[in-house]
């Protein structure tokens, strides 16, 4: 199709080219100012502006391969599809000052401008309500999810689920070993659940209720009503024999939990360490047991029965199917569920005593309280030890399990948060966290798994990140060191479907870590195996270092970065960002002990840099320009160096819908990694592009879809100051994410792939810790993300926190009216600068100030030459 279009530049000067993929050009001429031509390039000035008409031909259909028109000019180079340029809805871009209409629009580029129809119902009100959980909870899919009890560094967990979330209508406990379920001898080597009920069964009402024990450890509280009968669950894991004490966990084998995952890939050499090591460290001789006690409480004057069915493996409707070969028999005088190899599976108790059958009724008078108790060893235990199981005192159980946990939150910093929910999740996430983190104790490698999925570079770092955010460097280090022990010979790190970007993204996090510690004898011990995937990261980069440097993704590392199998590897700036991330970081790391090979490292990853900005530079100007909601356009960038704009707008045909969404390339493993990367300035121009892009053509609500924590778009709203756009990020996409009665968090927003997806929830407790506190250079910056309404509703407090200028305790208290904040940072490499921002709730701004200087366009007050302690009041 032929078209006739006319490009304005409201500058005085301009020279370039035009390309067309897909078409041709017939013909130019100036139609405002004057120059020369000659065939695609031209060069012309103009007072008040420059424009030039096109004469082009080209495949204006839908679908790929339509014409995209490129103009390479000095500054601002662009691209867009000839199919989009409409009269009726001009391509306009003001950050470049530059428009594009039809031949025939008669406008100038300043009508073109101003005559944008949408632009005056956009944009954020100067008092807009900031959003909430609340109005996230109102509007987002909701979550519920299985919950997962366990010990801590021991892969022996217990799923557990309630009746009316499941498909078959039980409660249930499912002992696992991480990602597997456990199967028995006795059920033919099929996994094995154990089905029971109470109450009268299903209702026409949603009766369940779920909450962890003080709303954050990682024991299971429930509610089921049932009428005038209220059933009061606790469920909780356990040891058999001994107290639940630190000292007395044991732990698993990193090699024999990392087996245990879903996907994991070993070498020929890890696989037999795996081998080896499997039967002993499964044959523990003390095992975990899941205690789950309902409580059925008589609410009614009169008396009313309470209904309990015990435990059956694998048990359905119909009381004779069990799995072929399966036998379990229910004797009532000990309480034990025996299989026929003669072991018991579980124990059901009556107050106190052995439950006389498995199905019972009992009368419960008025007021009264009735408890049953069922213990199922993590495999079944003989019937010796199941005896002197069921005399253990569950009050004395349950209590230890509480000192347990508790003793793990008190080892780290302290979040005191106005928003009750956020704070237990913080905290919830936390022992989450640790709950499946494996090792022996109380030394060695530690695996940081992710859901049922194995360690991985990527999805594992936000995890070690949070660990040394609340101050737990010697476990953060002892993650880090199970992927140094996994390292392959060439210094490559790989642990899930050959993902490449792992040895990137494991320098990085191994560099945050000495950003915390500082820990120069810690470096040294680990400078061979550092400098191993350096020498790793350098020759892959070499490999892609030929030819002039002309040719696109010159010097870039080429590779697989998550699941979708691509027809070939590519350029993917994810991968380089991290590959650069990585690289500097190492440098930092051998700053202090070995400057000569810090120099090189750091030299290594400028020139990285410069080749991954060269890329991003053209992509930006090839990427095709896409229409805004203010009725502006906005150039775009590809995922990967050698594409036509992003994937999903289908420039080139590709199959690129996966894991649910069509823009997963673009968004999940996008461009906007560049900035998270360090390539880009949040500050940019380009920075902006991508940023509204991404959050117009690949958000709803600014949550990504499917995946939507791989974004980082959360932390690039916080950097440049857009506190509102983050909150909407931030609460509609934990809204979306997690169980709101347990915290769990899922992996994607639909289907359920992986409940207790740690990766997910450990970039939640990462954007909760920016908000309260990041690091920008020298400088440290206070609740730059907080909601406004937390100062109503303070105190805001920190204590004990740990940051790249090491540790800090700080809070923040309005009254009727001032606002005080007082910080204490005293370490010896503590910030230059401190900017706290001080948000009044009701967007009041302050008549004094002391303690440092106040900005109203950001509601901060900066405090220069920062000396380890600071005060600062406003009054208003």
């Amino acid at each position: 199709m032929r078209k006739s279009i006319i490009v304005y530049w409201e500058v005085e000067s301009v020279q370039g080219t035009v390309g067309i993929a897909g078409g041709s050009l017939l013909g130019a001429r100036f139609v405002r100012g004057s120059g020369s031509i000659a065939g695609a390039a031209f060069e012309g000035t103009g007072m008040g502006g420059v424009a030039l008409q096109l004469e082009l031909e080209g495949n204006t259909a839908t679908g790929a391969g339509a014409a995209i028109v490129s103009l390479r000019t000095e500054a601002n180079p662009f691209s867009f599809f000839l199919r989009d340029v409409n009269a009726s809805y001009p391509v306009v871009i003001p950050a470049y000052g530059v428009a594009v209409t039809t031949a025939d629009d008669g406008r100038s580029c300043g009508e073109l401008r101003d005559g944008i129809p949408y632009r005056a119902n956009v944009g954020q009100r100067p008092c807009e309500p900031e959003p909430s959980f609340e109005e996230a909870a109102g509007i987002v899919k909701e979550k519920r999810l299985g919950t997962w009890l366990g010990i801590g560094r021991d892969i022996r967990l217990f799923g557990v689920g309630f009746a009316e979330y499941d498909a078959h209508s039980y409660d249930w406990i499912e002992p696992r070993l991480h990602a597997r379920r456990v199967s028995l001898p006795e059920s033919g080597d099929a996994p094995v659940r154990y089905n029971f009920r109470f109450g009268r069964g299903d209702g026409c009402r949603r009766a369940t209720t779920r909450r962890l024990a003080d709303g954050r450890l990682p024991i299971l509280r429930g509610e089921v009503d049932d009428g005038d009968m209220l059933y009061r669950t606790t469920a909780f894991a356990t040891l058999e024999r001994n107290p639940l004490t630190a000292a007395n966990v044991r732990g698993t084998h990193h090699w024999t939990a990392a087996g245990h995952t879903s996907g994991i890939t070993f070498t020929a050499e890890q696989q037999t360490a795996y081998d080896a090591l499997l039967a002993p460290e499964l044959a523990q001789d003390e095992e975990t047991v899941l205690v789950y006690r309902i409580e059925a409480v008589n609410r009614a004057a009169v008396p009313r029965y309470a209904w309990f069915k015990a435990p059956v493996p694998n048990g359905t409707w119909v009381p004779s199917v069990l799995p072929s070969g399966m036998r379990c028999v229910y004797d009532g005088a000990r309480g034990f569920g025996v299989f026929e190899t003669g072991r018991v599976g579980f124990i059901a108790l009556l107050d106190g005593v052995p439950a006389p059958q498995e199905e019972l009724a009992v009368l419960v008078p008025p007021g009264g309280t009735l408890a049953y108790d069922i213990l199922v060893p993590h495999r079944p235990l003989s019937q010796e030890r199941a005896a002197c199981l069921s005399e253990r005192d569950r009050g004395e159980l349950l209590a230890g399990c509480r000192s347990y946990w508790q003793s793990k939150l008190d080892a780290g910093a302290r979040f005191d948060l106005p928003e009750p929910r956020v704070g237990e999740m913080v905290e919830a996430g936390l022992l989450h966290l640790d709950l499946i983190l494996y090792g022996l104790e109380p030394g060695g490698p530690v695996t940081p798994t992710i859901g049922v999925y194995p360690p991985i570079g990527s999805e594992s770092a936000p995890i070690i990140q949070f660990l040394d955010s609340m101050g737990l460097h010697g476990l953060a280090e002892r993650c880090l060191a199970y992927f140094l022990d996994k390292q392959q010979e060439d210094g490559g790190i790989f642990n899930f479907l050959h993902y490449m970007i792992e040895t990137g993204c494991v320098l990085w996090s191994l560099g945050e870590h000495y950003r915390y510690t500082r820990d120069d004898e810690w470096v040294a011990a680990i400078k061979d195996k550092l400098l191993r995937s350096c020498r790793y990261m350098r020759e892959w980069r070499a490999r892609n270092l030929s030819g002039d440097g002309s040719a696109q993704g010159y010097g870039m590392l080429d590779g697989k970065v998550a699941d979708p199998e691509d027809e070939q590897p590519v350029r993917v700036f994810m991968l380089n960002a991290y590959a650069y991330l990585g690289l500097s970081r190492a440098a930092e790391m051998l700053a202090a002990t070995d400057p000569a090979q810090a120099e090189t490292l750091r030299a290594e990853a400028e020139a990285l840099r410069a080749d991954i900005r060269r890329a991003y530079e053209d992509a930006l100007a090839r990427g095709p320009v896409v229409p805004l909601a203010d009725g502006t356009w906005c150039p775009t960038v590809a995922p990967w160096a050698v594409g036509q704009g992003p994937a999903a707008l289908f420039a080139e045909p590709g199959q690129w819908y996966s894991h649910g969404a069509v823009g997963i390339r673009d968004s999940l493993c996008g461009p906007l990694y560049l900035v998270f990367g360090e390539i880009v300035d949040p500050a940019e121009p380009g920075a902006d592009f991508m940023l509204n892009a991404h959050r117009e053509l690949l958000c709803l609500d600014n949550v990504a879809y499917t995946q939507p924590y791989y974004s980082r778009h959360p932390r690039i709203h916080l950097q440049r100051g857009e506190t509102h756009s983050f909150l909407q990020a931030y609460y509609y996409t934990m809204a979306s994410m997690a169980d709101r009665e347990t915290y769990t968090f899922a992996e994607h927003l639909n289907p359920l792939i992986s409940e207790h997806k740690t990766h997910e929830e450990a970039w939640f407790l990462m954007e909760t810790r920016w908000m309260l506190y990041m690091e920008a250079g020298d400088t440290l910056q206070l609740l730059k993300g907080v909601p406004r309404r937390w100062l109503a509703d303070g105190p805001i407090a920190v204590s004990g926190a740990a940051s790249y200028f090491g540790a800090i305790s700080f809070k923040a208290e309005l009254g009727a009216d001032i606002l005080r904040v007082s910080l204490a940072c005293e370490g010896r490499r503590g910030p230059t600068n401190v900017e706290i921002r001080t948000p009044h709730p009701d967007y009041r701004r302050p008549v004094h100030v002391e303690g440092g200087v106040y900005d109203e366009a950001s509601e901060s007050v900066r405090i220069a030459g920062f000396g380890g302690r600071a005060v600062i009041e406003l009054r208003f």
